[in-house]
């Protein structure tokens, strides 16, 4: 019993990061249902961050209540507004580009954002080139090859993988797409994941001026949806846009935000905690897989090869990236060891 029991505590972060995908490939799919179905993209945005401000507001009062986190003066807040305006983009972008796309498709792209965020911290300075060693072999061809499915998902669709379903009371979510929708839509998720990743990168130096994570996750989810609910006033100005009715609008803004943001957020630092971040990102084409069985099964979205070929490169890139960041982290743990070994022997002669 208990050799189950610490068998069970180990498979803890496995089952923690299927869940997220789990999770993650559920607001792919409410999303898109949701948009299908009428609902304004850029509403959609508001009410998601609204819903997820008040399911992390209680944690973040309760939870950090005694934290020792600097007062939030103008100057830091400021900031903070100005860093929320990167996911405000990145979502109104990515909810946008629903409207051209399938939501398997959408998560297929949303696996750009490794390669992305390897290109933007070198032009930052935050990552190193190191293309002589493996490990940096290894990003930039991941790097290479994640942009490669990009372009191929974007402009090469080729057949369908198996015949349409004629399923009539799936029929209210069937969304058929041009050619030019795909690459509009396309180009818009890029540009949605450029701006989650510059997001990404300044939560480092965010997080130093305001330690409080949950404090700080809540605030920059209220200023997104201060942001987007300017945004989409000046857009859709037709009262009954705003209005939520009892159907799949509701359902999909309340388990976006509340659920998503907040299960998924808790997960995942408890996993990164347990097992790194190279762990948990290894994950991230569950979703992917999740989202193409159910859309094709609820939203009566038809897989082509293009399609699939290109998220074969996204994947394979994506691991290349992962293993050579890997690689990267073991040699500067080694090293470090090594340094700490010589100064305690330089200490004791």
């Amino acid at each position: 019993m208990a050799g189950l029991l610490a068998s069970m505590g180990t498979k803890k972060p496995y089952l923690a990061m299927i869940l997220i995908q789990v999770i993650s490939a559920g607001m792919s799919l409410l999303s898109k249902a949701a948009i299908t179905k009428g609902m304004d993209p850029y509403v959609f945005v508001v009410y998601r961050q609204a819903f997820a401000t008040l399911a992390l507001a209680p944690f973040a009062f309760f939870l950090e209540r005694g934290d020792k986190s600097p007062p939030l003066a103008f100057a830091l807040f400021y900031k903070i507004v100005l860093v929320s305006a990167g996911i405000a983009v990145s979502l109104n972008l990515f909810h946008f580009a629903l409207n051209y796309v399938s939501a398997t498709f959408a998560s297929a792209l949303v696996n750009t954002c490794p390669a992305m965020m390897f290109i933007l911290a070198l032009c930052f300075r935050i990552e190193r080139l190191s293309i002589k060693q493996g490990h940096g072999m290894a990003k930039v061809a991941g790097s290479a090859l994640g942009f490669a499915g990009a372009l191929v998902c974007t402009f090469v669709q080729g057949p369908a993988i198996y015949p349409e379903s004629r399923k009539d009371f799936l029929r209210a979510y069937k969304q058929s797409y041009t050619r030019g929708d795909w690459i509009k839509g396309s180009l818009i998720i890029l540009g949605s994941n450029g701006a989650w990743c510059m997001w990404f990168i300044l939560q480092g130096p965010l997080i130093k001026l305001y330690p409080a994570k949950l404090r700080l996750t809540a605030l920059q989810c209220l200023s997104s949806c201060a942001l987007s609910a300017v945004w989409a006033a000046a857009k859709q100005r037709h009262r009954e846009s705003w209005s939520l009715g009892w159907n799949i609008n509701l359902v999909s803004v309340f388990y976006c935000g509340a659920i998503s943001t907040a299960i998924c957020y808790w997960l995942i630092v408890w996993v990164v905690e347990k097992k790194g971040p190279v762990f948990g990102a290894a994950f991230s084409p569950l979703a992917l897989i999740i989202t193409a069985v159910f859309s094709a099964a609820l939203l009566q979205e038809t897989l082509h090869w293009g399609s699939v070929g290109g998220a074969v490169l996204l994947v394979i890139g994506l691991y290349g990236i992962l293993w050579g960041k890997s690689k990267e982290t073991e040699i500067a743990v080694t090293n470090q060891n090594e340094e700490a070994e010589e100064t305690d022997l330089e200490d004791h002669t």
